[in-house]
């Protein structure tokens, strides 16, 4: 039998108890790990993944995904430099391992320089969320040394998934890629590429691979300013979509700010049912959220916030009937 569509919690690479007892307290499915701190320079090896699964299972949950190995595990990869087939067979290797390990799914992106933010702003409360204005950025030479075309980030994407993809599909692991964030055409000089519907699709052509689909980050693509339920459709129905950062934020690229669910440009009412009617059996968790008063930094109260408005959701939506995909929208 399938799973079902349900919910988990995560952004966080420490599993300490503390954590995974609120986890266990607020009822998710089980957790995503943030580039879990594991022993290994270069990639990660079976008996640390093993150690971390079972840590997390003595709390009564399970880890639904690994998102990110560090950053330097495949950075020259990512933008073909020397040391790209190093770095290639290195994350084969740990592919192989959390396949080895019992854990379903790894989570990736294909930003050499990372996630991008401005001033934070101030939103409903007084509580802070994390801002985006291009006009504000500043960045007087190309990141890594020169600009990198995005001709040249395609040929290098299809060059790690060529070789990627098969050991995954061997090993049993779903590659789960996350939008740019922000969703622009270029920042310090590299070219992002996974900023678009239609970037997506040529993505999921090149490594066309059952094992090979989306973490639906529905704030980076609400920020793109898509058919943010439209996307999701068409994902699932291609059975691409593997799990969703249910998150939103205020406007698009090339100004925006995150916000509580429910105030952002995305109808989260919709964004469930969408999902639900689909026939997506993937799970959902929270992601970026505002911070809040005597919050924590990794922020248990707006988590526990949206974790509830989620669960609440998707209860609600369940008990109007069993899917139908008459009630999801066309796809894009």
């Amino acid at each position: 039998m399938s799973e079902m569509m349900r919910i988990a919690t995560g952004q966080f690479s420490e599993p300490t108890p503390d954590i995974l007892q609120f986890a266990a307290q607020m009822g998710v499915s089980g957790i995503v790990l943030n580039s879990p701190r594991l022993p290994g320079g270069e990639r990660w090896e079976v008996e640390d993944l093993v150690r971390l699964r079972q840590r997390v299972e003595a709390h009564g949950l399970k880890i639904e995904s690994i998102e990110n190995v560090p950053h330097h595990f495949y950075d020259l990869a990512m933008l073909g430099l020397e040391g790209t087939d190093r770095q290639i067979a290195n994350y084969q290797a740990t592919v192989r391992h959390i396949g080895e390990a019992g854990i379903p799914i790894l989570g990736y992106h294909w930003m050499p320089n990372g996630v991008w933010r401005t001033e934070p702003k101030v939103i409903r409360g007084g509580a802070v969320a994390t801002a985006f204005n291009a006009a504000t950025v500043t960045c007087d030479s190309p990141t890594h040394g020169r600009v990198f075309t995005a001709d040249e980030m395609w040929d290098n994407y299809a060059r790690f998934t060529d070789a990627v993809l098969p050991v995954a599909e061997a090993s049993g692991v779903r590659l789960a890629l996350h939008p740019d964030d922000p969703p622009v055409p270029s920042l310090g000089g590299v070219a992002r590429l996974m900023r678009s519907f239609d970037g997506f699709r040529r993505a999921m052509e090149i490594a066309d691979s059952p094992n090979n689909g989306l973490d639906f980050c529905m704030g980076c693509w609400s920020e793109m300013g898509e058919d943010v339920l439209a996307a999701m459709h068409h994902f699932v129905s291609e059975d691409r979509l593997f799990y969703v950062h249910f998150r939103d934020v205020q406007g698009t690229v090339p100004v925006f700010n995150e916000c509580f669910l429910g105030e952002g440009n995305v109808d989260i009412a919709a964004a469930m049912r969408t999902l639900y009617h689909a026939g997506f059996t993937g799970f959902l968790i929270d992601d970026h959220v505002p911070k809040m008063v005597d919050d924590t930094p990794w922020g248990h109260r707006g988590r526990a916030l949206a974790t509830g408005q989620m669960m609440g959701l998707l209860e609600a939506i369940k008990a109007e009937g069993p899917p139908s995909a008459s009630k999801a929208p066309a796809a894009a």
